[in-house]
């Protein structure tokens, strides 16, 4: 099952702010203040429909950079018939299907090997400021299975996930992205959740052996306690 990719100059949904139409025109004029500006407020989003539809870090970027190079070439063509947000998002998710085409004509023929850098998944964030490895170490490893459990999602499903879940999109604002109607967001959500839960389920057990750890800083601590306490005799 293919996703359909819209059109990203034909879409009528979401108008955006005048302050956002004013940023495009500078943008299409090659302010660079402009154009970074909207980088910055596009660039983890964009990445991360790219890398939804690819699987792959670096044809991720790859395509990222070709799709800001059409939007920025094309900026006189943004109308205001949809958000800013939507429409790169459609330019990032058209070139990011033209090149998954390109891959798989390219190795129709060719016999299938592990490729090791289609394992490197999405980065996602953890929190700053934890001083304790242990409590990092296993975030990691609970983020690396959830990254893995979206990765192998059929491609429908995969998009529908990342911009519900990991972007955050309302169901209307996922289904005007993708042109889908609204109901087939929420199906196709459910049954991504559903997939993911089972591919969870199936890998956490090991994980968990690792949960919860008390070592490192905080057992240095509660034994520096336990230490004090007992030479005031308390």
């Amino acid at each position: 099952m293919k996703a359909a990719i819209p059109d990203p100059f034909s879409s009528k949904h979401h108008a955006p702010s005048s302050a956002e139409l004013a940023l495009a025109r500078r943008a299409a004029r090659c302010d660079p203040a402009a154009v970074r500006q909207i980088v910055r407020q596009h660039n983890q989003r964009l990445y991360r429909l790219a890398r939804a539809v690819l699987r792959n870090d670096a044809d991720a970027e790859d395509a990222l950079q070709d799709a800001y190079l059409k939007a920025f070439t094309h900026l006189h063509r943004f109308r205001g018939e949809a958000s800013l947000s939507t429409w790169l998002s459609r330019i990032t998710l058209n070139e990011a299907a033209s090149r998954l085409r390109r891959r798989k004509r390219l190795k129709r023929n060719a016999v299938d090997r592990p490729d090791s850098a289609s394992q490197i998944i999405i980065p996602f964030p953890i929190r700053n400021g934890s001083d304790d490895p242990e409590r990092t170490m296993a975030q990691r490893q609970i983020l690396h299975l959830v990254e893995q459990a979206t990765d192998t999602l059929p491609q429908p499903f995969r998009l529908v996930f990342v911009a519900r879940v990991i972007e955050g999109l309302s169901v209307e604002e996922t289904a005007a992205l993708l042109d889908l109607q609204p109901s087939t967001v929420r199906t196709r959500l459910h049954r991504a959740r559903k997939m993911v839960k089972e591919q969870l389920e199936a890998q956490i057990g090991p994980v968990l052996v690792d949960a919860f750890p008390f070592a490192g800083k905080r057992c240095e601590r509660l034994t520096e306690a336990v230490l004090a306490r007992l030479s005031t005799g308390n």
